[in-house]
């Protein structure tokens, strides 16, 4: 089965967290960042991993990556301004062939398990990329600036993203630079491929699969972790 390099997306404010950085957070003794780097660390399929970090924690970022022992971590770059600035500098770290394949993931998602890197993959075939998704539980309505309802969704057409999304190299790489000469910014780097015109397939996800994004998600996540 095809190898693959892997970012881990760690350079975001943390606003929704009060400033406090969640990565740092612990977790049953250990950072959350650590946690999601681990299971890349065990996994037989990832050659290296590249973290994209805030430009003023870099070297935390490097002495936790020696502390506990992920030698898989190759580079910890500098974050950009944006999301897809810290995936483009962290794309740049990278030593791919154009077929290899390159998982994006955010890193404050520490519950993976299973089987997910295989099948996300397997979907690769005759596609540019793939994700996993799951079912919207909720019904999802479409609102105005002021607040007046517009429109219903078809819940049964409506699925959340989740990451690591996986792509072929040269396809992300093509797809972030032509992004950047456009001035588009995408809400994930899926939506590159979609925008350019690419193959996106999806795979079925995890709901324990969860992002730390406010303080009342630190609760559900440890008890998956």
């Amino acid at each position: 089965m095809l190898k693959m390099w892997v970012i881990v997306t760690a350079a975001g404010s943390s606003r929704r967290m009060g400033g406090v950085n969640k990565l740092l957070m612990p977790l049953h003794g250990k950072p959350l960042l650590v946690h999601t780097l681990s299971y890349f660390e065990k996994h037989s399929l990832v050659r290296g991993v590249v973290v994209s970090a805030p430009a003023d924690q870099r070297e935390v970022y490097l002495s936790l990556v020696r502390e506990h022992g992920l030698s898989k971590v190759v580079a910890v770059v500098a974050g950009g301004a944006e999301r897809q600035d810290s995936i483009r500098n962290a794309l740049g770290a990278l030593s791919c062939s154009a077929e290899e394949a390159v998982a994006i993931h955010d890193g404050a998602r520490p519950c993976l398990s299973g089987d997910l890197l295989e099948r996300l993959v397997e979907a690769l075939q005759g596609a540019e990329g793939s994700l996993p998704m799951v079912a919207v539980k909720d019904t999802i309505k479409r609102v105005d600036g002021q607040g007046k309802v517009l429109q219903t969704l078809v819940r049964s057409e409506l699925f959340a993203a989740q990451t690591p999304q996986v792509f072929r190299y040269a396809a992300i790489v093509e797809a972030h630079r032509k992004a950047h000469a456009e001035g588009y910014l995408g809400t994930d780097d899926c939506s590159l491929i979609e925008y350019f015109g690419g193959t996106i397939r999806a795979v079925e996800g995890d709901y324990r699969n969860l992002k730390v994004t406010t303080p009342e998600d630190v609760e559900m996540v440890e008890a998956y972790v």
